[in-house]
């Protein structure tokens, strides 16, 4: 399992959360995704993004301009015995 970074600095709504989607199509269940960006209305689209997912928003951070998300991606769901 590999972790991944995406920087999306720079762009504007609603790449952010257009690239965040397509990048958890593309990462391993449990990995963690890692998005950093500066459009402040990524605080409120990526964690509804994660909501629509399933996935999970381990942490979001703050710092100036720059927001970080740690998103784990949801693992396969556990079969149920018969």
């Amino acid at each position: 399992m590999s972790d991944t970074d995406l920087d999306l600095k720079g762009l504007k709504c609603p790449l952010p959360a257009l690239k965040t989607r397509k990048a958890l199509t593309r990462v391993a269940p449990g990995a963690l995704l890692t998005v950093t960006c500066t459009d402040p209305m990524a605080a409120i689209d990526i964690p509804n993004l994660i909501r629509e997912t399933g996935d999970s928003l381990e942490s979001q951070d703050r710092d100036d301009t720059i927001l970080v998300f740690r998103i784990r991606k949801k693992g396969p769901s556990p079969q149920i015995a018969p």
